[in-house]
């Protein structure tokens, strides 16, 4: 089976499923939310793991679209905590329904992924599937935790950043591809090198995210261009400013991010993106992502599998969405 093929198997198994009828109130939303569409970028990757060991990729669309509902969990509840106004488009789960709805929502959703991935466990006799995913999952949280006690932190190492969303984005990325190898057999080393090869990967995905939060435009991304900005959110591209501003710039950029700020929300972001603009913080946005680019295809190229060709085929799709504009 080509990618190609495996990508639209995966994303149909995925876009078929839909959660209980009743209680609407409970199941709707969760229908909602996976119905907004995304990349998809989870579940591919699970199936890929498992293909790349076995040929019968359809015996791993069930743990893949566990990895994709549990994902859209993560995006419900980051969403409230937010206090986001769009995902992919489209009005919030909180803000469509109400916030009591995010959380029982996600919460039955996160029950969902861990029956679909508990039934393979069981069917196959593989508890390792299950292991894998508490410690992917533990990490996501710890991430996210992370993620919002850095908003109220003035000062934030670059590594202390890009530990935080190696454990909030980067980590279910790893997990994802790891379990389906595990689940079809692949030994440790392999399973390590293919989540080190995602973990990576993802790194770079999320840089070229902050990129496209605060460069980006608006409809092709999806959501509001400025987010980050606006949540005093310490990304890459704050942290990295902050190191390369002279005074005058640091000093209002630090202003800018502070509680006693008076300026509006639209005057904040474009001050911020002027500044970000004349220290030519993108060039270093651009060089850091190239450089988990080279690090996630080093992990790939010392993985042995059976599916040589899909490896390839792999690396260069990898490539395209760590480059993309939207």
């Amino acid at each position: 089976m080509q990618l190609q093929d495996l990508i639209q198997g995966t994303i149909q198994h995925v876009r078929s499923f839909s959660f209980k009828p009743s209680p609407e109130q409970l199941y709707a939303p969760a229908d909602y939310i996976m119905s907004l569409g995304g990349k998809h970028i989870r579940p591919i990757l699970t199936a890929i793991g498992y293909h790349l060991y076995k040929e019968d990729a359809q015996t791993s669309y069930n743990l893949a679209l566990a990895m994709e509902i549990f994902h859209n969990f993560t995006l419900v509840h980051d969403d409230l905590m937010d206090e986001a106004d769009l995902r992919r488009g489209a009005m919030t789960v909180h803000k469509k329904y109400s916030p009591s709805t995010a959380i029982l929502t996600g919460d039955v959703m996160l029950i969902q992924a861990v029956g679909l991935i508990q039934a393979f466990a069981k069917n196959s006799s593989n508890t390792d599937v299950m292991d894998i995913f508490v410690k992917t999952a533990t990490e996501v949280c710890e991430g996210q935790q992370l993620d919002m006690d850095f908003e109220t932190i003035n000062e934030v190492p670059i590594h202390d950043y890009i530990e935080m969303i190696r454990m909030k984005t980067s980590s279910l990325l790893g997990g994802c591809i790891e379990i389906g190898a595990c689940a079809a057999g692949a030994d440790s080393i392999n399973r390590k090198h293919l989540n080190a090869f995602a973990e990576n990967f993802g790194i770079a995905f999320q840089i070229q995210d902050d990129v496209l939060d605060t460069f980006g435009d608006g409809k092709s991304v999806g959501k509001t261009i400025g987010g980050d900005i606006l949540r005093n959110k310490k990304t890459y591209l704050y942290l990295k400013t902050l190191e390369l501003a002279t005074d005058a710039q640091k000093e209002e950029l630090t202003y800018l991010y502070s509680p006693e700020n008076t300026v509006s929300d639209k005057e904040k972001i474009e001050k911020v993106i002027s500044i970000m603009k004349e220290v030519h913080v993108r060039v270093y946005a651009d060089e850091l992502i190239m450089s988990y680019q080279g690090l996630s295809k080093s992990h790939l190229d010392q993985c042995d599998c059976v599916n040589t060709s899909l490896k390839g085929e792999l690396s260069r799709w990898i490539e395209s969405l760590s480059r993309r504009e939207s």
